[in-house]
C-alpha cells in the first residue's frame, strides 16, 4: 500500500481524503491542528455532529483514515518516509518547507474562483512568485465571501477531484502535468 501524508483536513483536505480513501489502495495520514468550527459546515466535508472536534478525528471516523494527528507538520523530518505529501492548508511556512524538502509532493490549492496544483516537479524558477503572498492562514473560498451559502465557491473541491486523479496517475506512471491553474 502506497503511504500519503495529507497536511490539512479543511475545504479540499477533506474532500481528497474522501475521495483517495474510497479506492482503498493507500495508507493516509492526515495531519491538522484544526478544529471544525460552524463556519466550515457549508464548504468542508464535515457535519453538524463535528463541530468542536479535530479534524483529524473527524476524518478518522467518516472516512476511514487509519492515521490522523492532531498536530501541525513543523519540520522536515515529519515529511520522511511517505511516498507523496501532499499540502492541503493555505500556509506558507507550510509550503516553503514542502518546496525546499527532498520529499516527493503535490501542493493542492484553491482561493474562491480559482485553483492550482503544483507538483515537486514544476521548475523551481516559479516557486518565487508561488511562495509569495501574505502570511498567515487564508480560507479556501476567497478573500470576498461573506460567509453566506449564496456566495460559497466549489473550486476546492474541484482541485480536491483534480488532485485526486493526479495522485491516481502519478502513482500508476501516467503522465501528469507538474503545474494547472483553474479558472471559472
Amino acid at each position: 500500500m502506497r503511504k500519503i501524508l495529507v497536511i490539512g483536513a479543511g475545504g479540499i483536505g477533506s474532500y481528497l481524503i474522501s475521495y483517495l480513501n474510497k479506492l482503498d489502495l493507500y495508507e493516509i495520514q492526515v495531519n491538522d491542528d484544526d478544529k471544525v468550527e460552524t463556519k466550515n459546515l457549508t464548504y468542508q466535508n464535515f457535519s453538524d455532529e463535528d463541530v468542536g472536534k479535530h479534524k483529524v478525528d473527524c476524518m478518522k471516523r467518516h472516512a476511514s483514515v487509519k492515521i490522523a494527528s492532531p498536530y501541525p507538520i513543523l519540520t522536515p523530518q515529519q515529511l520522511e518516509g511517505f511516498d507523496l505529501v501532499v499540502c492541503c492548508v493555505d500556509n506558507l511556512g507550510t509550503r516553503r518547507m514542502l518546496y525546499n524538502s527532498n520529499v516527493k509532493w503535490l501542493d493542492l490549492r484553491s482561493q474562491g474562483r480559482n485553483a492550482a496544483y503544483v507538483s515537486y516537479e514544476a521548475d523551481p524558477s516559479m516557486y518565487d512568485s508561488l511562495l509569495a503572498g501574505k502570511e498567515g492562514s487564508f480560507s479556501c473560498q476567497g478573500e470576498s465571501w461573506d460567509g453566506s451559502q449564496e456566495g460559497i465557491h466549489f473550486m476546492h473541491m474541484a482541485i480536491a477531484a483534480m488532485g485526486a486523479q493526479w495522485i491516481q496517475r502519478w502513482f500508476s506512471g501516467d503522465g501528469v502535468n507538474s503545474f494547472a491553474i483553474v479558472n471559472v
